[in-house]
């Protein structure tokens, strides 16, 4: 078992000036780029386009959600959904309607239920799409972040996301892991993933970003940015960094409102553009905006979405970047705050946008487009222009050559043996030893083998995962400790509480998984009233790393981070409190002190080691 030699404390400095060093390196191209293309392609492109009907060119610039396991054949409640809200019965059925250029998947529409079914529901949407005039592929997209925004769930590989990976601070993990990740939504058929996250976490009470980004450095994030377009561009699928202008410092979730960031110009130089710029270096294939409001960029205070200024001003032009354009979701309510369903897809084109994500009526969105540039607002050139872009991402993916894929593929890439144990090995470079005052870790058999597991049990990102108090638990005694796990939950009331404090008593040591605790939480009352009990309290924190701040002095006897509730992230936490491994990962944020935010509790690289 390791023996505690030393702890180290990484200084903000240190940190910085190593991703400073590796900027070097982000102008190395990967293996599809978005630049314009050969001349032949675009020749080939433009005539398919010039044969292209109107409604065809305006459905290739939508990209939809659709219920069901099966582009032909969904459950009947998936029919169900798909008649109230697009008006289509199947996915085979949306796309010969609306001629859309893409579909995304999405865990509650049931397109991802396991391997094999999502691979052929790929294929099916794809002979749908080849079956109409123009025979154009589909891109077919998801979110697979990994962390807390994973759409694809076990049996295929799950791994650390992106503060984990900022966590870790290896270039090479981050690439690989987005490698990983890209080549087996390549096996599954999906073409573009919407990732990775782009955004400078600067700000801990930020709703909607937090552990999605790689950390509030902007030279460290920039270079992981890079690693990741790389990686997944290198698996042979399209990566897409968001959102931009910078979703990072917000207090407000632009699903649910409209955000305003009052970053001056310069500011927003510093802090928000350099991930964007160290994508376009590294030759990104998309990028996607920020429902959001940035006033020094655009004092109209339009949502970055619909704002031409911000993506052809600032994104087109000053950044130089002539690559495929994406909104957020357009049912999102911080892009319909100020603008009507009918007006937001025509403003977003307008704006420079290339593909409208998801809009939460298509009739309305189609047909406001289709008027729009049959009474000139918008001209059937600048719809050429995003079909253009759209169609050269098709081809550098090699969809026009062979959109399908196989069930050997499949079966080789998804899940693998070799894919999940560099997972596992990754996951546990992340986890982060915060404080351990009294050097209980790494727990030993011999005096603290009988453990409890109590804590949040918060839903799994991908429905395959959890709860979070077993997986611990069972990763203890893979690992030869004895432990019951006992969840109470993100809120727990005195009664849950008191049966914890029953639970703990001849426990060697209890383990709690946290999940954002705050001064006032219920958490921190059964943190408290479990260090009560005389028992050795540790403290895992699933999602933000802030909660260590709100559990300082409760005499908590070590606290660690995880930045995830998945169960790659949650075995590491658990192998480095057992002492299986070391805990090498260290702070890519700042923790502020809870009494008093000005100060910093532990900076940017703090970590212990063994």
């Amino acid at each position: 078992m390791p023996h505690r030699t030393s702890r180290r404390t990484l200084l903000t400095a240190t940190a910085a000036a190593t991703a400073a060093a590796a900027t070097g390196v982000l102008a190395a191209p990967s293996a599809a780029s978005a630049d314009s293309g050969d001349a032949s392609t675009d020749r080939r492109l433009r005539r398919i386009i010039a044969g292209m009907s109107l409604e065809e060119k305006v459905g290739q610039l939508f990209v939809m959600r659709v219920y069901g396991h099966s582009a032909t054949e969904p459950d009947q409640a998936d029919i169900d959904a798909n008649l109230k809200e697009i008006g289509v019965r199947t996915a085979a059925e949306l796309i010969s309607t609306y001629h859309v250029g893409g579909i995304i998947y999405f865990t509650w529409a049931h397109n991802t239920r396991d391997p094999h079914q999502i691979a052929d529901l790929s294929n099916g949407l794809q002979r749908a799409a080849l079956a109409g005039r123009s025979r154009l592929p589909l891109l077919v997209s998801t979110d697979q972040e990994h962390g807390i925004v994973c759409r694809v769930g076990e049996p295929a590989t799950l791994l650390p996301g992106a503060m984990a990976l900022g966590a870790g601070g290896s270039r090479s993990d981050t690439r690989r892991a987005a490698w990983i990740a890209g080549a087996e939504l390549a096996a599954l058929g999906i073409n573009q993933n919407y990732a990775p996250d782009g955004d400078v976490n600067v700000n801990p009470a930020n709703p909607v970003i937090g552990v999605r980004s790689f950390g509030s450095d902007p030279a460290s994030v920039a270079a992981l940015v890079a690693e990741q377009v790389k990686g997944y561009q290198g698996a042979g699928i399209a990566s897409t960094a968001k959102h931009f202008p910078g979703h990072g410092d917000t207090s407000t979730d632009s699903h649910t409102g409209l955000p305003v960031i009052n970053h001056t110009r310069a500011q927003w130089e510093e802090l928000d553009a350099p991930p964007f710029r160290a994508a376009i270096r590294a030759r990104i294939d998309s990028i996607m905006t920020a429902h959001i409001v940035v006033p020094a960029l655009d004092p109209s205070e339009d949502p970055a979405t619909l704002s031409r200024p911000i993506l052809t001003g600032i994104l087109r032009e000053e950044l130089g970047y002539d690559g495929v354009v994406v909104t957020d979701s357009l049912g999102m309510e911080g892009v319909r705050t100020k603008y009507g369903d009918d007006r937001v897809p025509v403003l977003a084109l307008l704006a420079g946008v290339d593909q409208l994500l998801n809009p939460p009526n298509l009739s309305v969105a189609w047909n406001a487009v289709l008027e729009a540039v049959r009474g000139g607002e918008i001209s059937e050139a600048r719809v050429d222009e995003s079909i253009l872009r759209i169609l050269r991402l098709k081809s550098r993916l090699g969809l026009f050559r062979d959109p399908f894929v196989s069930r050997r593929g499949v079966e080789r890439t998804v899940g693998s043996r070799a894919h999940r144990a560099a997972a596992d090995r990754i996951a546990e470079r992340t986890t982060t030893l915060l404080a351990d005052p009294g050097t209980l870790l790494p727990l030993s058999r011999r005096s603290h083998r009988n453990l409890l597991v109590v804590g949040a049990d918060p839903a799994s990102p991908s429905g395959t995962t959890g709860p979070p108090t077993s997986t611990l638990a069972n990763a203890f005694g893979e690992l030869g400790f004895t432990a019951r796990a006992l969840s109470t939950g993100t809120a727990p009331n005195q009664a849950k509480i008191a049966e914890a404090v029953a639970a703990a008593e001849g426990r060697d040591a209890v383990v709690v998984a946290t999940y954002n605790v705050t001064a006032t939480s219920s958490q921190r009352t059964l943190v408290t009233a479990l260090v009560a009990t005389g028992v050795p309290v540790v403290t895992v924190a699933v999602r933000n790393p802030y909660d260590v701040a709100h559990l300082t002095g409760t005499g908590v006897a070590a606290s660690l981070a995880a930045y995830s509730w998945t169960d790659v992230e949650l075995r590491a936490a658990a192998r480095v409190i057992a002492g299986h491994a070391e805990p090498e990962g260290t702070l890519p944020v700042p923790v502020q002190r809870a009494d008093d935010p000005t100060q910093v509790l532990y900076p940017v690289g703090h970590g212990l080691s063994y």
